[in-house]
């Protein structure tokens, strides 16, 4: 209860590793089980994956349930066939990598691969929400994120990307730019953590990366090939439709708020 009130707490992130893993040993001991505590107490934890789901459990939350990230099928739709020509870049495949100036560091993970591809293959790196980024020899291109853009940005993309560095705070990660790059029916490459093996079927609808060397090939084999890309990026928009869309989710989510708010009700009349 908060003050009394039924609460049900939504987790998409592993935000407990702010205090429980903070650098100060004072915070740690001061705030490392708080939202620990808000779990426990809560009438209903939901939460974007396993590893979330595996915290609320030890918190010894009432309820939990797992619910992945989901976007709206009605936003997304297929990309087109052909490359969208931009004045001075056309014909030239893209890269897409969407997230915020907080994130953009991830890049630096496949700095190696990406430079090296370009040396052998035109490409251009389309970088959506962030800041400019240095990665000399590589054709980038930089858009502003805005809700009422973020899908035509993408699906004028060929090959969504997806680096993560293997930490507790990655294992939290929801996997909400790989639903957005399937969706618009992109092949994706992304690391070998957390919930990425869960989205990506390897050598289905993208591939799943541990090494730089990883990496190079299977962009390489991806910008290679067309025909690849469109059966992979068809396979990662049936997986979305099937698994990560709210049109799937949405009707789960309504079911427990309901039950949650029906124990709720009896416990306020008892």
């Amino acid at each position: 209860m908060l003050r009394g009130v039924p609460y049900v707490l939504d987790l998409d992130d592993a935000i407990f590793h702010n205090y429980d893993r903070h650098n100060s040993g004072w915070v740690r001991w001061l705030l490392g089980n708080r939202l620990d505590r808000i779990m426990a107490e809560a009438a209903l934890v939901v939460v974007g994956n396993n590893y979330l789901g595996k915290r609320a459990h030890e918190a010894q939350a009432q309820w939990v349930q797992v619910l992945p990230t989901a976007i709206d099928l009605d936003r997304y739709n297929v990309k087109p066939t052909r490359t969208i020509l931009v004045p001075g870049l056309e014909r030239l495949p893209r890269i897409v990598w969407i997230g915020s100036p907080s994130t953009v560091s991830y890049l630096n993970l496949i700095r190696e691969p990406l430079q090296k591809l370009a040396k052998k293959v035109p490409f251009v790196l389309r970088l959506i929400g962030c800041e400019v980024i240095n990665l000399p020899g590589v054709q980038m291109e930089f858009k502003l994120w805005s809700e009422a853009t973020e899908v035509v940005d993408i699906n004028q993309c060929d090959v969504g990307v997806m680096p993560l560095l293997d930490s507790p705070w990655e294992q939290g990660k929801c996997g909400y730019k790989l639903i957005q790059y399937m969706a618009c029916g992109l092949p994706v490459v992304a690391s070998h953590v957390g919930v990425n093996p869960e989205m990506i079927q390897d050598g289905e609808n993208g591939f799943l990366a541990r090494t730089s060397e990883e990496w190079g090939v299977a962009l390489a084999t991806l910008l290679a090939d067309e025909r690849l890309r469109t059966i992979m990026g068809l396979a990662g928009r049936e997986r979305v439709e099937r698994s990560f869309s709210i049109q799937i989710t949405g009707p789960h989510l309504e079911k427990w708020l309901r039950s949650a708010a029906n124990v709720a009700l009896k416990q306020c009349v008892d």
